[in-house]
């Protein structure tokens, strides 16, 4: 190999030993005569590579005492776009081949942090900075929706959808004050037995509003595999071995399931653990998941993400709300365009208890 080159190529090798951990703050390098031997070329070639480093901060060399990982290597990594990326990487593959050896499927790996990425947005939200690339995201939680976020930039590159899961009646109060852009929402209207249209009129009244749906889904009793407390319906919820995990007000699935207790006669204070809030789907299947609660409402794919049985109560229908002056935003275009595909109802239907059939529909409020 050419000796032009191959100085590139040791100083490459070094650097992902660095990035990855193997070589830490401190650490010497082997002697300069060492690495020649190593890699079969001459010491010139090796000296070359390691200026380079040097060059980049990466390394130290002091006459006499050898050739050093710098002390304040996490400074160099962060300044350099393409360094902290690889370092991440190389962090994220060892966190997968840890969780991968330890007898995880890949499939569980990636629900997992799509579900603790959901937990850290709803905690750090107000941490965030906001970016001119950005648009803005307010209402329900969904998996979709985080799926969506998570890959948004193969959607469409430069952009991003920043997410803040409040629940749908705090997400359309956040689009009557400007503070997002599109807001999600499934709220059942029981007197006009329809979901959004009535609460979008009150909330955001003389406004011309799009609505896109984004799916029906199916919402059901989450409980624990085997379902030992043989929970069957909203009745067994006011039993006293059953611990409910409720969802926050405002938010679609405790508008309905309000109104579902109240037709059934049941009072709020005779189901233990309602006033136990968590704001999203996937939290409370996690606190069923880790025994905190053997009861709760949600989605059937939020059940199915943790392996967790699911008793079917209804169809709910989620749409995005958009104002008709934001349709023509360029993210938000390419974010129904996308829906509209094949290949993203296949997505969908594939996380389980979506029904996709009218995914993708834009219906006009005046």
């Amino acid at each position: 190999m050419d000796d032009s080159y191959l100085y590139q190529k040791i100083a490459e090798s070094i650097k992902k030993q660095i990035i990855s951990g193997d070589l830490e703050p401190g650490n010497r390098l082997p002697s300069v005569r060492e690495m020649a031997v190593q890699w079969d070329c001459t010491p010139g070639t090796v000296q070359r590579a390691y200026q380079e480093l040097n060059r980049q901060g990466l390394v130290i060399s002091r006459s006499g005492l050898g050739t050093r990982v710098a002390d304040h290597i996490q400074t160099a990594i962060t300044a350099s776009a393409p360094l902290r990326k690889a370092a991440l990487v190389h962090r994220a593959e060892s966190y997968l081949l840890e969780m991968l050896t330890s007898g995880f499927a890949l499939h569980e790996i990636e629900d997992a942090m799509r579900q603790a990425m959901d937990r850290w947005r709803i905690e750090n939200k107000k941490s965030a900075p906001r970016i001119d690339e950005a648009i803005r995201f307010a209402g329900s939680h969904d998996l979709v929706i985080t799926w969506i976020a998570s890959n948004f930039a193969n959607i469409l590159p430069g952009y991003r959808l920043e997410l803040e899961y409040s629940g749908s009646l705090s997400g359309l109060i956040a689009l009557s004050e400007g503070k997002c852009d599109l807001a999600g929402c499934h709220l059942w209207d029981a007197e006009s037995e329809s979901f959004n249209t009535p609460f979008i009129r009150r909330i955001l009244p003389g406004r011309k509003v799009a609505l896109v749906t984004l799916a029906r889904r199916r919402l059901g009793l989450i409980l624990p595999p085997g379902n030992r407390s043989a929970v069957r319906g909203l009745p067994d919820l006011t039993r006293g071995d059953v611990k409910f995990i409720n969802r926050q007000q405002g938010s679609g699935t405790r508008v309905w399931l309000d109104h579902a207790l109240n037709e059934l006669n049941i009072r709020t204070r005779d189901i233990e653990g309602y006033s136990d809030e968590v704001t999203t789907h996937s939290a409370v299947a996690l606190k069923i998941a880790e025994g905190e609660a053997n009861a709760g409402v949600g989605l059937e794919a939020s059940a199915a993400s943790y392996g967790l049985d699911f008793i079917f109560l209804r169809h709910d229908r989620y749409d995005l709300v958009i104002p008709h002056e934001n349709i023509e935003l360029m993210p938000v275009k390419a974010m129904i365009d996308w829906l509209r595909q094949g290949a993203a109802k296949a997505l969908i239907t594939g996380l389980g208890g979506y029904d996709v059939e009218d995914t993708g529909q834009l219906f006009w409020i005046e």
